[in-house]
């Protein structure tokens, strides 16, 4: 078995408050688990208005699966024009770990 984790560090266009924030970032999160069943959480940055930590969390048999998966799930969330990807951290687990 193989956990993969993936952090996505994203600069939210013109966002004023943490309201327009949720808006922005509510459905990016709702697409990535509709589109890759994958978990998907809001996980920094919760209190700046322009920047959102996503995390993503993978499972799979096969350690090739699980980073298509979350390469996938980094290259939808930098076409979205709505939102400017600074970083990407991928970390992989396995039987050794």
């Amino acid at each position: 078995m193989f956990v993969g984790s993936l952090e996505l560090d994203v600069l939210l266009g013109d966002v004023r408050s943490l309201k327009q924030k949720r808006s922005a970032v509510r459905p990016v999160i709702a697409e990535l688990r509709r589109r890759f069943e994958v978990t998907v959480a809001e996980a920094g940055h919760l209190d700046l208005h322009r920047r959102a930590l996503i995390g993503i969390a993978a499972v799979a048999a096969e350690a090739s699966h699980v980073t298509t998966l979350l390469d996938a799930c980094e290259r939808l969330v930098a076409a979205r024009p709505e939102l400017e990807l600074l970083s990407a951290r991928h970390r992989l687990f396995g039987p050794e770990d």
